[in-house]
């Protein structure tokens, strides 16, 4: 039988390439600023009009800064006040993730934002704080209590494809209690071989192209002029690529 219920989830930073992902069939969008730094929270402007233009799911990535996933006082404010904003708003999901100094889930205050979360009937997917956490199999236990309904994880690799292997002891001990969702270097060239070694039924990936800007002045006595007239975005045609593939994996 052919896998028809396989779900791409495509990471964005911009409302531009929210509405190419969706126009493309994604399931999700899970939308971020600063991806160079492994993904912030992005404006409450663009949250609100993200939310306005699509029909598919929007989960808000729900982190203050780059760097490392352990917070004080005053960030765990911002992220819960965060939380209360794309639940007024009306997004699907929230992304979160926080450890503690031994890298154990930090698992008194997650518990906090889920709670804040499910008030506004938000589903939760644990991000790849996940993958920095010290024991990943005790951490998957406590992010199953938390009420998280996925993880995405790379299997505490660098891609997703190093860590195949873990990814699908996760799928394997997590026995249908919540998702494992592989991320970190997914393209349509490794989608198929990732997911029928794991049994992952969702993956993650920006699936993103450079394009050139449509300025005609350039200034070229500035550095990385290439750089600065060039933006990622998401790319229509990777993104259709992998859902036919992964709807043609037999399960």
């Amino acid at each position: 039988m052919q896998n028809k219920n396989a779900i791409i989830e495509v990471c964005v930073d911009s409302i531009d390439s929210s509405l190419i992902a969706q126009s493309a069939g994604a399931y999700r969008v899970e939308l971020c600023n600063n991806l160079s730094e492994g993904g912030t929270t992005p404006s409450f402007a663009q949250i609100e009009i993200a939310r306005k233009l699509l029909t598919i799911q929007l989960y808000i990535l729900i982190r203050p800064r780059g760097g490392d996933f352990l917070y004080n006082d005053i960030e765990f404010e911002t992220i819960k006040s965060d939380i209360h904003l794309c639940g007024k708003i009306g997004c699907n999901g929230v992304v979160i993730g926080m450890l503690n100094e031994d890298g154990a889930i930090d698992y008194n205050r997650c518990r906090e934002l889920v709670r804040v979360a499910h008030n506004y009937s938000m589903g939760v997917t644990f991000h790849r704080a996940f993958d920095r956490s010290a024991d990943l199999f005790q951490s998957l236990e406590d992010i199953i209590d938390l009420g998280c309904e996925r993880i995405l994880t790379s299997g505490g690799r660098n891609t997703a494809v190093e860590g195949i292997s873990i990814i699908k002891h996760l799928v394997e001990k997590a026995d249908g209690r919540i998702h494992i969702m592989p991320g970190s270097g997914i393209a349509p060239e490794n989608v198929s071989g990732l997911m029928k070694e794991t049994k992952a039924r969702e993956v993650h990936g920006t699936f993103r192209s450079l394009y050139h800007s449509h300025m005609k002045y350039k200034n070229t006595d500035l550095k990385n002029i290439e750089e600065e007239y060039s933006i990622w975005l998401a790319d229509a045609q990777k993104i259709k690529q992998t859902i036919q593939i992964i709807n043609k994996i037999t399960v």
